[in-house]
């Protein structure tokens, strides 16, 4: 199943998802998410697009400070909503509930996600349902981590 754009109705409002957790091992390596058509959004698709392959850019910007890997290959963004506003909301998890840096991780996933031009807020929210587990991580994550 690949990441993809889906139409939500929340609080009358239109939003964009990227559902980036399900699909982190598709062909066993992440991929540009594909966009499907979305009607009723207000931003256009290319604009939803191009906002997609910034974000995912730019969550990989951020490593875990234990890991030599990046918080989209380790396969912990979950989600990312995308309103008609261009406020974003991220699902993310951690590799372990008690991980030091999880305050930490948050603002710097949070931080990446604001410097995307066009974004006008974020909001991360941190979740550890379902549970990390390394089947969640890219190809490219397994090859850094000697993982094959």
């Amino acid at each position: 199943m690949k990441p993809t754009f889906e139409e939500k109705d929340v609080d009358e409002k239109v939003r964009d998802t990227i559902d980036i957790g399900a699909s982190a091992n598709v062909n066993d390596e992440p991929s540009q998410p594909v966009s499907e058509s979305a009607t009723q959004s207000a931003l256009p698709q290319e604009e939803l697009d191009r906002l997609t392959t910034e974000l995912i850019a730019a969550f990989k910007t951020v490593f875990d400070p234990e890991i030599p890997v990046d918080v989209y290959e380790l396969g912990l963004i979950y989600k990312v909503d995308v309103s008609d506003d261009r406020d974003v909301e991220v699902d993310m998890t951690l590799t372990a509930p008690g991980c030091p840096v999880a305050g930490d991780m948050v603002m710097w996933v949070e931080n990446a996600a604001a410097s995307v031009t066009g974004v006008r807020g974020v909001t991360v929210n941190l979740t550890f349902e379902p549970p990390w587990d390394p089947s969640r991580m890219s190809d490219e994550a397994r090859l850094e981590l000697n993982m094959f």
